[in-house]
């Protein structure tokens, strides 16, 4: 007992990081990673300047569904698109797919949306159940062009119709903003 009460902060601060280094902390992790995002994005500018974007060349490459089903991805050149890279075991990826679940909802039926799940099919099948998601994941089966390939998720891209990327976002963001409503909108109507 005398250890306790001589070590209680040194106790309690180890006990704060296995917490939040362990399965039962995620929610708590991913709490706080989606407040950190949503204050960051609304700061910093998504859309990559004008003279820096770099245009996807290569859309022929096949992903598979939660099903099954091959896609070629060339069945979406010429639409904007929302590519998201994310697995369930990220908090960030968690943390922002509520904002992305609402902006798919409101525009599913103008843009096309690819979120590409670094994970096992069942355990994205439970994840979506679980947290009432109905996005269209897909799974890579080749390597992905390199202007889209990232060694960190979540990473987002917006690619507009004439296959710019006008979006490259690594880590968490709102998606739902303000800020990403005015640039789907402005590369639906050119």
């Amino acid at each position: 007992m005398n250890f306790i009460k001589k070590h209680w902060s040194n106790l309690l601060f180890f006990g704060l990081l296995i917490f939040m280094f362990t399965p039962p902390g995620m929610p708590l992790r991913t709490l706080l990673i989606k407040g950190v995002s949503y204050i960051t994005s609304r700061v910093e500018t998504l859309e990559i300047d004008a003279d820096k974007q770099v245009s996807l060349n290569n859309y022929n490459w096949n992903l598979i569904d939660l099903h099954g089903n091959e896609t070629d991805f060339s069945q979406f050149q010429n639409n904007v698109i929302v590519l998201n890279n994310w697995a369930t075991w990220c908090p960030p990826c968690v943390a922002e797919m509520p904002g992305l679940q609402h902006l798919y909802k409101q525009y599913k039926n103008q843009v096309i949306f690819v979120f590409i799940a670094h994970d096992k099919p069942e355990k994205v099948q439970a994840f979506l159940q679980k947290n009432n998601l109905d996005i269209p994941v897909y799974f890579v089966t080749a390597a992905m062009p390199e202007v889209l390939q990232s060694s960190s998720i979540p990473t987002t891209f917006i690619i507009d119709k004439k296959g710019k990327i006008v979006v490259r976002k690594t880590g968490a963001a709102d998606w739902n903003s303000g800020q990403v409503h005015k640039i789907l909108e402005k590369y639906l109507s050119r």
